[in-house]
């Protein structure tokens, strides 16, 4: 079939970017209110205006294409608008995690090279030391203390562009940078992870197919939007014309005293934040059915269970940083329903199948790189891959052929495929337990022990075993007000997984975690290692 006369021209093919999202909501829903923070609230027509405004005073710097503007800032409307108005400027957005300490911050800056940093006041003390000759824009939010350096803020910064800029469209190739997210470095620096505007634009859509999202929504900002660009949640929202709800910080009150003034229909949350929300609610239902989407770690079926009894509809999607968040799902089947009601919340703690626009999700055997076979039992590695694949890591060559060997990218997350094709995670490859020869889930083991009714929260790994080699160790927050015992506790996972896999040791109090949520896993083996 002879085409060469049936050329790609501007009629027939544009580059997709989440910018066009923006661009036809504003068109077709301008009267939609588009954020509300405290006492602010606009519609989608401020919002082009701002982001275009945006945009037009980064040009005036001398901020263009391919240049990286980095922002410090706490789910605030500025962090939304940036999401939109650096891309428009043709740069790229570095969204920095607010949790990180000046040392970590000044490296990522100073890798990312950056042009520009947008700061919030929050968090002027952490990066006063280390800006340097960055140019600083302040961030003002009448929560927070104004800072008074000397530094432009905001709101006249975008108030200096060229009132006629006409902001890109769109980049000039699907292929070019929209964003750079660093990952969490627990085990050295972290790496600059790039996203194109083809993979941010396709994520979008596919989170409102994996969340089966309709017109809309009233999303509450949760989740930080440092995190994988809020799970590019920014840019699905604004697709939807839904209204994005700003929060600052996840206080379990705050959230709540929001679902119910704002009507919230959506949230986003690590496992940690259900986690504090369940225990804060004591049992008593929300006044309104909420949809959540929950990632970080693999929930557990108890927790999953707790917060549908208040109100949460949960549904578990799984993901990394160099997959923009989250790209699988664990989509319900209406088969699922005539489950009782603990099978269900077992159900969906699987990570599940690839989202719509993914390509491809497989566990493979790391060696062979062949499928493990489906029968629910055998370990492989979580392997991705498609167009919602970063680029690469930013200035690291080596690490990003060896991410993606063998035409895959390797998550380094340890899991059995069922059956029905739902793929389950067993346990990261650094966190499995070897204990005489046999392979432990420390998922399995966390899962046994949430089943308790006193536990809050639970971490496994391995401790070294002179006749084992490793046994597992429980570290083990308890619920306020509850008490048990260590051995106790032992007894009742041996009621629920076989004996070998029941932790031999258990520690009680606060689990150290991430920026993100996530348990410090690292920290915890070298407290179990100490130990022996």
């Amino acid at each position: 079939m002879q085409l060469d006369d049936l050329p790609q021209t501007q009629a027939n093919y544009v580059p997709l970017s989440p910018l066009s999202l923006l661009r036809r909501t504003a068109s077709v829903h301008p009267e939609r209110i588009a954020v509300r923070h405290g006492a602010i609230t606009y519609d989608y027509a401020t919002l082009e205006r701002r982001c275009i405004a945006l945009a037009a005073a980064l040009n005036a710097a001398g901020i263009g294409q391919g240049d990286v503007v980095s922002i410090i800032a706490a789910n605030t409307p500025a962090h939304l608008e940036a999401h939109f108005g650096v891309a428009m400027a043709g740069a790229v957005l570095h969204s920095v995690n607010i949790r990180l300490g000046a040392r970590e911050i000044d490296y990522q800056l100073r890798h990312a090279q950056t042009a520009l940093l947008l700061v919030d006041d929050e968090f002027a003390t952490t990066v006063a030391p280390i800006v340097g000759d960055i140019p600083i824009v302040r961030i003002r939010d009448a929560a927070v203390p104004a800072v008074e350096d000397g530094a432009r803020d905001y709101e006249s910064f975008l108030a200096s562009g060229d009132k006629a800029f006409v902001p890109r469209q769109g980049p000039d190739s699907e292929w070019d940078a929209i964003t750079l997210n660093y990952t969490s470095g627990t085990t050295g620096n972290p790496k600059g992870v790039v996203y194109h505007h083809r993979g941010a634009y396709l994520n979008a859509v596919a989170n409102v197919l994996a969340a089966s999202l309709g017109q809309h929504p009233v999303y509450l900002w949760t989740l930080p939007m440092f995190h994988c660009n809020g799970w590019c949640f920014p840019w699905t929202v604004t697709a939807l014309a839904g209204t994005h709800v700003c929060l600052r910080k996840p206080d379990p009150q705050m959230i709540r005293t929001a679902i119910e003034q704002n009507h919230v229909t959506l949230f986003c949350a690590a496992p940690t934040v259900l986690t504090m929300l369940l225990a804060a609610s004591n049992g008593v239902a929300l006044g309104r059915d909420v949809r959540v989407l929950t990632a970080g770690a693999p929930p557990p079926a108890a927790v999953i269970a707790g917060c549908q009894s208040i109100g949460l509809d949960v549904t578990h999607v799984y993901g990394l940083t160099e997959v923009y968040g989250p790209c699988v799902v664990s989509e319900w089947k209406d088969a699922f329903n005539q489950e009782a009601p603990a099978d269900q919340a077992r159900r969906k703690a699987r990570q599940g199948v690839r989202y719509h626009l993914q390509e491809d999700l497989a566990v493979l055997d790391p060696e062979t790189m062949q499928p493990v076979p489906a029968d629910g039992t055998t370990i492989g590695e979580v392997m991705l891959r498609g167009n919602i694949v970063m680029r690469g890591y930013y200035k690291d060559t080596e690490a990003t052929e060896r991410a993606f060997r063998g035409g895959w990218f390797h998550t380094g997350d340890l899991a059995v495929c069922h059956p029905d094709s739902y793929v389950e995670i067993k346990d990261r490859s650094k966190d499995i337990v070897i204990s005489g020869g046999e392979n432990i889930s420390s998922i399995e083991v966390e899962n046994a022990l949430f089943d308790h009714p006193a536990v809050l929260e639970a971490a496994v790994v391995a401790r070294p075993d002179a006749k084992w080699g490793e046994t597992p160790c429980a570290f083990v927050t308890l619920k306020p007000g509850r008490d048990v015992t260590a051995d106790e506790l032992i007894d009742f996972c041996r009621t629920r997984i076989a004996a070998f896999k029941v932790p031999r040791t258990i520690i009680f109090g606060a689990l150290p975690k991430t920026s993100t949520g996530k348990v410090k896993k690292f920290e915890l083996r070298e407290r179990a290692r100490a130990l022996t």
